[in-house]
């Protein structure tokens, strides 16, 4: 990247060249325009924060505000009518709601809550492995890294299994829609039976209630008394597009990562106690969660020397931010033995008040997908490890994921 302008370009453009590799243009801004105004295909005002301290700072700062409803007329140009109805819920509120949101939530991602799942997961992988074919090229996104979380959040939801593939669907095109006429309406069909699919599941739980998280939402009640029907959907949907793809992606990566690496990979097997950590290395070096939800400015604001202005956009960048040398060492290398690397040190499942809430999950069902799939399968290779991966290519960078994982989990000889 030669010029500034040329960064700011590829960023604010999500250009093919750019999504291979955006740790090259995240690494010119943080040093040349660590707090740069852009202006995106969605027409917004917005300004990309790059550098550690400022992300950090940024994620927890309350005059960023998460309710879009209060720029409704941006977050409208950006998403469209239909994902209004979908947005009702902690991710897209401030205090007082997204505390009282969370809290009623909150109570089935515990660590311990969490921890109780691990029988589930284990089956669930080596379920998947099983139908793995050992000798031949595959794809292991579809046939393990995806199949994996979305059983896992479908059993905690109690989404029921002939439901699961079209929820996957329906969510990967809310996920990767782009700005174009044809891809907005594929969004807005998507999104509309999402919410109709919901609507019908809740109502179905009120008749039949099951010991299941949707069920228990249901029940659920605090002072303030309980979810309103908007919330219970819009929830709902939360639950199950962040508690399956972010998690699908993570894998992925991780996994190519690995592969990529054979001296970490090594390192990991000889010492299986070192999974916990390398998984946060990972995330640090290349999470699925590329930058943060939009935040918008309800009054100006000042980081790293540029004034942001009421009313503009902030994207916070997590994958430039846990790349920052100002923070870590040697930040381009992956390093699971990294030194200091507590879970809390990179930015990968957010900071604040809204820190991932399935965060114990998520490092769960990775720590189990890895163990499990290298342990059975330690020969398995990348099948084109000359080649050149493909990565996602999304219109905003939300997340960071491979559109393939091509592998030979038993190579011949």
């Amino acid at each position: 990247m030669t010029t500034t302008q040329e960064a700011v370009a590829a960023a604010e453009r999500c250009t093919p060249e750019f999504r291979r590799d955006p740790h090259a243009v995240y690494a010119h801004l943080r040093d040349s325009a660590p707090v740069c105004p852009m202006s995106p295909p969605h027409g917004n005002e917005t300004y990309l924060v790059t550098r550690y301290d400022d992300a950090r700072a940024a994620l927890s700062d309350p005059r960023l505000s998460k309710d879009m409803y209060g720029a409704m007329d941006a977050y409208r140009r950006i998403f469209g009518d239909s994902s209004v109805a979908l947005d009702d819920n902690m991710l897209n509120s401030d205090a007082p709601k997204h505390t009282r949101l969370r809290r009623l939530v909150n109570s089935a991602f515990t660590p311990r809550r969490v921890e109780a799942l691990r029988p589930r997961i284990e089956e669930v992988v080596r379920d998947l492995l099983d139908g793995c074919p050992a000798r031949e090229r595959f794809d292991l996104l579809p046939a393990f890294a995806f199949p994996l979380p979305i059983t896992v959040i479908c059993d905690l939801l109690g989404v029921p299994p002939e439901d699961r593939t079209r929820m996957q669907h329906l969510s990967t095109t809310v996920a990767q829609t782009g700005f174009g006429e044809e891809a907005k309406r594929a969004q807005q069909q998507a999104e509309e039976g999402l919410h109709a699919y919901f609507t019908d599941l809740l109502t179905a739980k009120r008749e039949r209630p099951g010991d299941d998280l949707l069920s228990a939402l249901i029940a659920a009640r605090d002072n303030d008394g309980g979810l309103t029907e908007s919330e219970l959907v819009s929830t709902a949907f939360l639950l199950m597009f962040a508690g399956h793809k972010t998690t699908a992606y993570l894998i992925g990566n991780a996994v190519h990562h690995l592969l990529s690496h054979p001296a970490q990979l090594r390192a990991v097997r000889e010492d299986p106690g070192l999974i916990r950590a390398a998984v946060e290395e990972l995330v640090r070096y290349d999470g699925s969660v590329e930058s943060a939800t939009f935040r918008y400015a309800t009054e100006d604001v000042e980081y790293g020397g540029t004034l942001i202005p009421k009313g503009a956009l902030v994207q916070i960048a997590l994958s430039s931010a846990n790349r920052d040398p100002r923070k870590f060492d040697a930040p381009d290398e992956l390093d699971v033995r990294r030194p200091g690397n507590a879970q809390d040190a990179h930015l990968g499942f957010g900071h604040g008040s809204h820190y991932c809430l399935g965060a114990p999950l998520a490092r769960l069902e990775t720590q189990l997908a890895l163990t499990r799939l290298f342990e059975r399968f330690p020969r398995m290779a990348l099948a084109d490890p000359a080649g050149e991966p493909r990565w996602l290519e999304v219109p905003f960078p939300a997340f960071r994921g491979l559109a393939e994982l091509p592998v030979v989990l038993d190579p011949a000889g």
